[in-house]
């Protein structure tokens, strides 16, 4: 007994620094939501400042601000959803399909690589690509059409944004999909073959339905993702010329809170970004459990 009592404290002290990082860069924090109800002055701090209860929520709401910025990242976030859902499906089926194991794995390399590049990096790259000097301007010169200033205009700033981030995404998400795959009989697969079935119809009617829960599943998940448009790819990209349809709620946040000094105000609608994803984990958690057969929590 003494034993065993000694190896679960050891695994303890194990979980000790990650549950201290925990408490005080992820709960510790969350003692500045008091923020959201007060008129908040730094020189007075959390004690002094004058409490105003529902103020600054009201406020934001009475915003055109608030309009915006919530149907800015609704927009965005779903977007770069379902495009994502649909390209790395189809990527995973299409390599899967791959018979060349040197050929299936430098393309499954190739494609994972832009995950691990930081948006700081990506941007540049996006900006040269776009740029009223750059390569797409020069293609459609090329055709006979008029250059554009891409990252300028409130018509293709979000469709860049949905675009560059299904590219940087798509291959490492692809991974769950391709792992779902390996869980499917090969004997059905040779059972179509022998009544007849082609690659395609194997695939229709074996490899899809195979892989169908997990396709819910990961649907269900990215409700949770819902109010998450990336920070850091809209932060990096975008510029006030395209602020009506590019403003989302953490760079809005970031704004108002850090560049204008509206802490009240700022720290108000990342509350209520985070209560309403809240809402959204709990029905992802729910759809999952009852379309899946899987549980989060």
């Amino acid at each position: 007994m003494h034993k065993r009592n000694l190896r679960q404290l050891n695994y303890h002290l194990m979980l000790a620094p990650g549950i201290i990082a925990l408490l005080l860069f992820s709960y510790l924090p969350m003692t500045g939501l008091v923020m959201a109800f007060q008129k908040y002055v730094p020189a007075k701090g959390f004690f002094h400042s004058k409490w105003v209860g529902l103020d600054n929520i009201t406020y934001l709401f009475s915003l055109t601000d608030s309009r915006i910025i919530f149907k800015n990242t609704l927009i965005i976030a779903i977007g770069k959803i379902l495009l994502g859902l649909i390209v790395s499906i189809g990527f995973a089926l299409l390599l899967n399909e791959i018979r060349v194991k040197l050929f299936k794995k430098t393309v499954q390399t190739i494609v994972y690589l832009p995950h691990f590049l930081s948006w700081v990096v990506l941007a540049t790259v996006v900006r040269n690509i776009f740029d009223y000097n750059g390569v797409i301007n020069g293609i459609v010169q090329a055709f006979g059409g008029t250059q554009t200033i891409f990252l300028a205009s409130n018509t293709w700033f979000r469709p860049i944004l949905i675009l560059t981030e299904t590219w940087k995404e798509f291959g490492f998400d692809s991974v769950v999909y391709l792992a779902a795959l390996t869980s499917i009989d090969p004997g059905l697969y040779e059972s179509a073959e022998i009544d007849g079935a082609n690659r395609y119809k194997r695939m229709i009617h074996i490899t899809i339905p195979g892989i169908a829960p997990m396709i819910v599943m990961m649907t269900a998940l990215s409700l949770g993702r819902v109010l998450n448009a990336g920070f850091d790819q809209v932060f990096n990209l975008y510029n006030p010329l395209v602020y009506q349809t590019a403003d989302i709620i953490d760079t809005y946040v970031y704004r108002v809170g850090l560049v204008d000094m509206q802490y009240s105000l700022a720290t108000a609608v990342g509350m209520m970004k985070s209560v309403i994803s809240l809402m959204l984990i709990a029905t992802s958690n729910f759809l999952v459990k009852k379309f899946a057969d899987y549980q989060i929590f």
